[in-house]
């Protein structure tokens, strides 16, 4: 038996590759053409945004938990949720939660410890880089984190939002994200995270000056091996 993957989405973008990877890369632990049954639901970004923007943390779990009752509902067995900044409503909705979830940042905290990395430089939203998401599980992995100078915060943040969750991909924001990761590694990062299930999509590891986490493809792998176990 494989475990029916539920995914409840924020933004498009991250959520569309968290789930073209599961189809595809599910396919060498089984056989051709063959994934994890997966049922997605998200209400409109606009409605997550209101909520952030307001601090309003109990609202985000609100609209995670309700996703994750319609997942169930229609069958799925474990819960995922590629968006980064959101995780920081999961301890209010998980306990209210039909079914399980895997919490992104600990599935980033396992690779990371498994290659072992240090202090990790976490890239992602400016809610996400200045909330307690990462710094919390990694302290679980002995890991120590740090974030982009606030300048910089300002310019992922407006690459994140005003480019990626539209599906746009500029060549000079690659760049612009590619000097901060060097800045951190001047810091003492030996590996950046890249906590904007976007983010992957745009930061090429091939020269990125930092090893990569990619939270978008290591949350749906984690939930191939759980769906599978």
């Amino acid at each position: 038996m494989v475990k029916h993957i539920g995914i409840i989405c924020c933004s498009a973008e991250g959520a569309a590759l968290c789930y073209k990877t599961i189809c595809i890369e599910a396919q060498e632990k089984l056989f051709k053409y063959r994934h994890p049954e997966i049922t997605m639901h998200t209400p409109p970004l606009a409605d997550y945004m209101q909520h952030i923007w307001n601090g309003n943390w109990e609202g985000v779990a609100d609209l995670m938990l309700n996703s994750a009752n319609i997942v169930a509902n229609a069958g799925a067995e474990l819960g995922i949720c590629p968006d980064n900044t959101i995780h920081q409503a999961y301890d209010l909705m998980i306990s209210k939660s039909p079914i399980p979830f895997l919490h992104i940042a600990e599935v980033v905290g396992e690779e990371a410890k498994k290659q072992k990395f240090k202090h990790l430089g976490i890239l992602g939203t400016k809610y996400l880089m200045n909330s307690p998401v990462y710094p919390d599980a990694l302290k679980k992995f002995r890991m120590t984190s740090e974030i982009p100078i606030v300048a910089d915060q300002d310019k992922i943040d407006k690459i994140i939002f005003e480019e990626l969750v539209n599906g746009i991909f500029l060549e000079e924001s690659r760049k612009i994200i590619n000097k901060i990761i060097l800045k951190l590694a001047k810091n003492g990062c030996d590996a950046v995270v890249l906590g904007c299930t976007e983010i992957p999509l745009i930061v090429d590891p091939n020269d990125c000056p930092l090893p990569t986490l990619d939270s978008t493809r290591l949350l749906a792998r984690a939930a191939i091996n759980n769906a599978l176990e």
